[in-house]
């Protein structure tokens, strides 16, 4: 059996608010702020992925946490810009490459 991929797009913004424990208007502020990038059907439906909502769910931390939208965005691209940089770490280090 083939396993999906955290990044493949199924969920309707009703479940994924649902799984995220939020309203699905909060999802579309997420969304209008820039936090969250739903892929779109051809109909224009938005479908988010597990991974949309692992992010979904550490806005809402970082929001519990105190720190405004504005600053959630920074925090997330940072947490990019360090994945990124710890894959090329890794990259540069295997030897097999």
């Amino acid at each position: 059996m083939d396993r999906r991929s955290g990044a493949t797009p199924v969920y309707s913004i009703a479940v994924a608010a649902e799984l995220a424990g939020l309203a699905p208007a909060t999802l579309r502020l997420y969304e209008e702020k820039g936090l969250i990038t739903p892929s779109r059907t051809g109909g224009g439906t938005r479908r988010y992925s597990d991974d949309d909502i692992a992010t979904i769910q550490e806005v809402a931390r970082l929001q519990e946490d105190g720190v405004n939208l504005a600053g959630v965005g920074h925090v997330l691209r940072l947490q990019h810009e360090n994945d990124d940089l710890r894959r090329r770490l890794d990259d540069a280090a295997d030897p097999a490459d």
